[in-house]
């Protein structure tokens, strides 16, 4: 009696298990078999590579967010430097213009306040009482009052500078931050400051360059030099 279709599908149904079975039971000579597979037109990935590979992305995906981000940071940092330089230089060819020592105090801070967005540039100068005078719009400070600033022997001073708040008398804001650099005015007998005042903490800070401020320093005392202080 000829079986029904019902019968032949159970009976392959029990084939195709136990064909399975007998797979599973030799999965590792089936997945070592490359020609078998091929002809089959699967691959084998072994386990632990599925579990490595989304970490080696991860990793990978890391690394070049780092390296983006550290290339954006020193993109940005050059064209901060470029741009400091740039107003440095406009601003020394301005200095060059001065045509006498209080337009040269005028000329600076009023350079600080619009090119750099400072509170303030001050020029300044120890000053004798009774022997010596203090150039118009320069501010005064007594004997000792650079070393006083600064520390005996240093040629700047970066950060916050409460004590030098009496240099930047014509502010509005609390000064929060400030660079003061070191001059010498007319004789080395006769030192003075450089000064710029920031309303920001971080406007100066003790970790930043001196270049750009020493330069002006320079550029400064130059200037100062062609007039005598009367």
């Amino acid at each position: 009696m000829d079986k029904g279709p019902e019968s032949q599908n159970l009976s392959t149904d029990l084939d195709w298990l136990e064909f399975r079975g007998k797979m599973l039971a030799s999965r590792e000579r089936i997945v070592a078999d490359d020609d078998l597979l091929d002809r089959l037109g699967v691959k084998a990935i072994v386990p632990n590579v599925v579990e490595f590979f989304p970490a080696a992305l991860a990793r990978l995906e890391a690394a070049h967010a780092r390296e983006q981000t550290a290339r954006q940071e020193i993109e940005s940092l050059v064209k901060a430097n470029f741009e400091a330089q740039a107003q440095t230089n406009a601003l020394v060819l301005n200095l060059l213009e001065s045509r006498n020592n209080s337009d040269l105090a005028r000329r600076l801070d009023e350079a600080a306040k619009g090119a750099f967005g400072l509170q303030a540039g001050v020029l300044a100068c120890e000053t004798e009482v009774g022997e010596r005078r203090t150039p118009s719009g320069w501010e005064a400070l007594p004997v000792g009052g650079v070393d006083a600033l600064l520390g005996e022997g240093r040629e700047t001073r970066l950060g916050a500078c409460y004590p030098a708040r009496d240099v930047f008398p014509n502010t509005d804001l609390p000064v929060r931050s400030c660079a003061l650099i070191r001059i010498s005015l007319w004789t080395e007998e006769r030192p003075g400051l450089l000064a710029f005042a920031s309303a920001d903490p971080e406007g100066f800070t003790p970790s930043m360059g001196v270049e750009l401020i020493g330069f002006l320093a320079r550029v400064s005392e130059r200037i100062a030099a062609r007039w005598p202080c009367l």
